[in-house]
C-alpha cells in the first residue's frame, strides 16, 4: 500500500489501496460488522515506518532453548482518532513469545489513521502479526 501525508498538515494526502481488505469495524454504536472500508486504517509512515518498531522484538531465551518458532498475532482497537487501545494476544505460541509481542505492539505509536466507511472514520479492530524466526546455522 502506498501513501502520502503532508506531516506538516497532519493530513493523508493520497494512498494507493493494496488487496482487497476487511476490516471488523463499528459501523453504528455497539453494532460492529466485517466491511470493506473505502480507507483502511493506515500507520503514518506505511510499512517500513511501522517496522521500525516490530523489529525490536527481542528473542526470549526459554522459547531459543524450546526451539519455538511462529507468528503471534496482538489484536487492538484503533479509534476515529487514530489512537490504540485493548491490545490482546488474538494467536499465540508460547515460550515467552506472546508477551513479548504484546510488549512490542504496545510500543507502537498512535500515529494511525483511522479508517473511513463513506466520508465517517469509524473504530475498528486490528490484528498485527509479529513473527519469530530463529536463524539457521
Amino acid at each position: 500500500m502506498l501513501q502520502r501525508y503532508d506531516y506538516d498538515k497532519q493530513k493523508l494526502l493520497y494512498f494507493r489501496p493494496g488487496p482487497d481488505i476487511t476490516c471488523h469495524a463499528e459501523v453504528s454504536p455497539g453494532k460492529w460488522s466485517y466491511v470493506h472500508p473505502d480507507q483502511p486504517p493506515l500507520f503514518v509512515g506505511g510499512d517500513a515506518t511501522l517496522s521500525q518498531y516490530t523489529t525490536q522484538l527481542n528473542y526470549p531465551q526459554a522459547a531459543i532453548s524450546r526451539n519455538i518458532q511462529g507468528k503471534v498475532v496482538v489484536g487492538f482497537l484503533i479509534d476515529t482518532l487514530g489512537h490504540t487501545s485493548n491490545h490482546h494476544l488474538v494467536q499465540r505460541i508460547g515460550g515467552g513469545c506472546d508477551e513479548e509481542a504484546l510488549r512490542v505492539a504496545q510500543l507502537v505509536p498512535n500515529q494511525w489513521i483511522p479508517a473511513r466507511v463513506g466520508h465517517r472514520a469509524v473504530p475498528v479492530e486490528y490484528e498485527l502479526p509479529l513473527n519469530f524466526r530463529l536463524a539457521q546455522p
